[in-house]
């Protein structure tokens, strides 16, 4: 009887600043993946004891995890992580994620029918930080939302979209996934290859993040166009039903805004594409199981 061909070898690409408090929860969930596959950390010159850990896990496990420094924007470090890769389609997976056990092996199933997989995000810690509406954004026919936390493609695609915009602050995902859709590629949902998101320990941080991805969407809009026309901002409205939630909404906007004020000569130039359809959805797919 023949035997079945080797698995082809997954990459997973981390990019990292400052996740001291939650690395090596990270790492030791890959290292439980299903191989074969290689950790890449690529570390933005954190101040806190991150590049410290990574190290320590790339001495111990040589042949599995590797660990670089570069800084700059997420984009850029994971282009640069996906430079020193060596596998045939890359797993990207975030500092403040652990993953479910059997997350890498549903996600290469994906991978055999698919050039993009998304898999299922699940929110722990401060519910209130992490269980609030999000807009969903459809471009023909598939959800371009996915965010990189839980996000894999195969490796000749990835190369031949030239990677993640290194401009963007935030929203680079969003970015990729619509070019990789313009590229005629599927994107398809796993909701068995589980990745639990850490959300942010206090309200400043919340704030924080909500003001960088209002800003990070202004720049999809200077680039992709006027994605979000056809979203009822009625309902948007309508949607903030708690004081956390309208806190993270003016956050959002005033990072909009401040990109329209500050943004100058470092607009991104304008890509020609189709319309996409927006729609409010709940965070249903981002809630933890029961």
């Amino acid at each position: 009887m023949a035997s079945e061909p080797p698995s082809p070898l997954i990459s997973i690409v981390i990019t990292v600043k400052n996740e001291g408090a939650h690395l090596a929860q990270l790492l030791d969930s890959l290292l439980a993946q299903e191989g074969p596959f290689e950790v890449v950390v690529v570390d933005a010159f954190s101040r806190d004891r991150t590049w410290e850990i990574a190290q320590e896990y790339a001495r111990r496990h040589p042949n599995l995890v590797r660990a670089y420094r570069r800084a700059g924007s997420r984009g850029i470090g994971r282009n640069v992580a996906v430079e020193h890769a060596r596998g045939t389609t890359i797993a990207f997976i975030d500092g403040d994620c652990f993953a479910d056990s059997r997350w890498l092996a549903t996600v290469r199933r994906g991978l055999a029918q698919s050039p993009v997989v998304a898999g299922r995000t699940v929110v722990v810690g401060k519910a209130k930080y992490g269980q609030l509406e999000r807009v969903e954004l459809f471009e023909s026919g598939y959800d371009v939302t996915y965010p990189s936390c839980n996000l894999a493609y195969r490796r000749d695609l990835f190369v031949r979209l030239g990677g993640f915009d290194p401009r963007f602050v935030t929203a680079e995902d969003i970015d990729l996934n619509l070019r990789a859709v313009a590229a005629g590629a599927s994107i398809r949902y796993e909701p068995a290859a589980v990745v639990y998101h850490h959300v942010r320990s206090n309200f400043v941080r919340f704030l924080y993040q909500a003001f960088w991805n209002g800003y990070g969407r202004k720049q999809l809009t200077e680039k992709q166009g006027n994605l979000w026309g056809r979203y009822r901002y009625r309902r948007l409205i309508s949607g903030q039903r708690t004081a956390i939630a309208w806190a993270r909404l003016a956050a959002a906007m005033t990072g909009y805004l401040f990109r329209v004020l500050t943004a100058g000569d470092r607009r991104l130039d304008p890509v020609v594409r189709t319309s996409a359809r927006v729609r409010g959805a709940s965070s249903d797919d981002i809630r933890p199981s029961r």
